[in-house]
């Protein structure tokens, strides 16, 4: 590609960005927000599932599906680690906030099946 006047300008804001996520207290910020994101989108997918009753058991299949192959990507790494080793190494922002997004879909539907029982 060509070093261009938008390439250079898109270069250095995604670097600046991605120095700036290197704070922890903006990282936490960001992961806080995924979270809450995700139990936003919980609301909103059960809300919508409910609206037609068809899609129910899709639904939960594709919930299920996301939950469980997020979580075997994010802690797959951590099983083969030997149990004598150190502390593990930082993972990667967008194995976390997609992990952050995951716990807050989970919560989010834990809530609302919570409401749905009341």
């Amino acid at each position: 590609m060509q070093n261009t006047r938008l390439s250079t300008f898109v270069d250095n804001a995604l670097g600046r960005f991605s120095r700036s996520l290197q704070n922890p207290w903006r990282r936490l910020s960001l992961l806080l927000i995924t979270v809450l994101t995700g139990n936003f989108l919980a609301s909103t997918i059960s809300t919508v599932a409910g609206q037609k009753a068809e899609l129910d058991v899709l639904a939960a299949f594709l919930l299920v599906l996301l939950t469980e192959l997020t979580s075997w990507i994010v802690y797959r790494s951590d099983r083969s680690r030997p149990l004598a080793q150190e502390r593990p190494a930082a993972r990667s922002l967008l194995l976390d906030t997609v992990n952050g997004l995951k716990l807050g879909l989970t919560y989010g539907l834990f809530l609302e099946a919570f409401k749905l029982g009341s």
